[in-house]
């Protein structure tokens, strides 16, 4: 029986694994280790019944009690804090879902690693703040990482039996958001109501905002660089509004793989689940006839200041993607809570950037996890400060 854990099982991703883990059998076909959630303490309390996982732990220690009483005759132990979910990562699992949002899911994900599985990484950040390390890891304990966003698993699946020396470019396809069709100069004003209307899918807000700004494909950008090892000059980013074509690959030859789907989480999570084989997934067919088109665009930088700085970031290396990632949380947050504007998420990102590059040796390359989570942390203090200069 394979035992799992999923980190972040109340979040979109994480909800769709345990669906497709119930849907494989549940308990009877999985020994679930560890569960972790947020402050939806019913939710995850409802799914370690469900799979009769050994544990579960919130993240929040004033959601414990809550937690206790959901779980009380369950037989399943329950936890909370961030020193909790690090203990889960510490149980040894064949299979690890890294789906908790941000640099929060770098630890356990480096944690993980350590019993030589397999890590299914949704947890993007992991990758562009500390990729070389995570490689590293997963190399040194004989561990796999299988991609699960959705557009490095079309990737990763186009480049089966392939050499990656053949790899002429990358394609990463974006949405472009809820937002993809406003005037420019209609953005400074957006609404977070405005940036959460995603025409396509429905995931949590930070993503879904992260989507409009293109800070998610940033993001991705600098995750295909580090996984996959292309030069910066080898990534595309192109606007596919019918998020049907995930991402594709070319090759020397002028053949390009492309990589299609439903936009449905549940196809690169299954795609990690079971690999290296295939098996049949809840996901819709695609009826190309009833398609009728694709359509494509270039991306515009002006509207998308994202994507420059990832560039830059590429160019840095080192530390740059720790502090790239830790001042977009922090700008995400001061955008969520009302107190900056859409486009100022990216001057302060750019800010921070410019004057760390003052402060510390951006392009050094972490010689531990420590260095990572220190230049998290001084550029979210960094972050803070530019908020607090722009608003005045």
């Amino acid at each position: 029986m394979r035992s799992v854990s999923v980190f972040g099982a109340t979040g979109s991703v994480g909800e769709s694994t345990f669906d497709l883990l119930m849907r494989e059998g549940g308990a009877a076909q999985y020994r679930t280790v560890a569960l972790t959630g947020g402050r939806n303490v019913a939710r995850l309390a409802e799914m370690a019944r469900a799979l009769r996982a050994e544990v579960a732990v919130t993240a929040f220690d004033d959601c414990l009690p809550a937690l206790r009483a959901a779980l009380a005759g369950s037989g399943v132990a329950v936890a909370a804090g961030e020193a909790a979910i690090t203990e889960a990562a510490d149980r040894p699992a064949d299979w690890v879902m890294s789906a908790i949002v941000g640099a929060a899911g770098l630890v356990p994900g480096f944690r993980a690693l350590r019993h030589g599985g397999k890590l299914a990484l949704a947890n993007k950040e992991s990758l562009v703040t500390a990729g070389e390390l995570l490689i590293a890891e997963a190399a040194r304990n004989e561990a796999t990482i299988l991609p699960v966003d959705s557009e490095h698993s079309a990737i990763f699946q186009a480049l089966v039996g392939e050499d990656l020396a053949a790899v002429e470019r990358i394609i990463l396809t974006a949405s472009g958001g809820a937002l993809r069709d406003w005037p420019q100069e209609r953005l400074a004003g957006a609404t977070v109501t405005e940036a959460l209307a995603h025409p396509n899918w429905s995931m949590g807000a930070r993503i879904t905002i992260d989507s409009a700004s293109m800070f998610n494909k940033a993001l991705e950008v600098i995750e295909t660089r580090e996984f996959f090892g292309v030069s910066p000059d080898q990534i595309e980013v192109i606007i596919h509004p019918e998020s049907i074509i995930h991402s594709m690959v070319g090759f020397r030859d002028g053949a390009v793989m492309a990589h299609l789907g439903a936009p449905d989480m549940r196809h690169p999570i299954g795609y990690a689940l079971n690999w290296p084989k295939r098996q049949a997934l809840p996901v819709a067919r695609l009826d190309l006839a009833a398609l009728g088109a694709l359509t494509f665009r270039a991306p515009d930088l002006q509207r998308f200041p994202a994507l420059r700085l990832a560039r830059e970031v590429m160019a840095t290396r080192g530390l740059s993607g720790a502090a790239f990632n830790a001042a977009k949380e922090v700008a995400l947050d001061h955008f969520i809570a009302g107190g900056l504007g859409f486009m100022q998420m990216a001057e302060v990102v750019e800010a921070v950037l410019t004057q760390l590059a003052g402060e510390i040796a951006l392009s050094k390359p972490a010689a531990s996890l420590e260095d990572v989570l220190a230049a998290d942390h001084l550029a979210r203090i960094r972050a803070a400060e530019a908020v607090k200069g722009i608003k005045g």
